[in-house]
């Protein structure tokens, strides 16, 4: 099959997930609280993740931001929040999922994404993949109290791969 055959049957969403060896009020207050979550994900914040928030986050690194609008809030539960440039708006919920010895499974998942066919399968990997470094440091700094850089060491300045 030849890549102008090929075409999308539906829009893909974004699904990643990972258990925290923390209760769910403490990895809850890891996303929703700029100063924990600058440790492990984006470099600065505008503000927390509260119902009808309107934020921007940073990730110096890459003079990249995003703006951030909180949707619903439901502690240690959910956070639902849009995100993305105007026009192109996405969708994510953060589900923070109570499991055994007091851990925590947090499920990432991101829909509604837009544009054409090729930027929307782009946009599914490179969020997966974005979530799933976020949730790998997230689980690091919670568990062991490491500081993991691989959001920022995932494309270092001037390296050409």
């Amino acid at each position: 099959m030849t890549a102008p055959e090929l075409q999308l049957t539906h829009i893909p969403s974004v699904k990643t997930g990972m258990l925290i060896r923390r209760p769910p009020s403490e990895v809850f207050q890891a996303l929703v609280d700029p100063a924990i979550t600058t440790r492990f994900w984006f470099t600065k914040s505008s503000g927390k993740m509260v119902p009808g928030a309107n934020i921007q986050w940073d990730w110096e690194m890459y003079s990249v931001s995003t703006k951030v609008s909180v949707k619903e809030v439901e502690d240690n539960r959910r956070i639902l929040m849009e995100w993305g440039p105007e026009g192109k708006l996405a969708t994510v919920e953060f589900r923070f999922i109570p499991w055994r010895d007091n851990t925590t499974y947090v499920q990432v998942t991101e829909t509604g994404l837009s544009g054409t066919a090729d930027e929307i399968v782009d946009h599914a990997i490179d969020s997966t993949g974005g979530f799933t470094f976020m949730l790998c440091a997230l689980k690091a700094l919670l568990e062991h109290d490491v500081v993991l850089t691989v959001v920022g060491d995932k494309a270092p300045a001037g390296l050409e791969v």
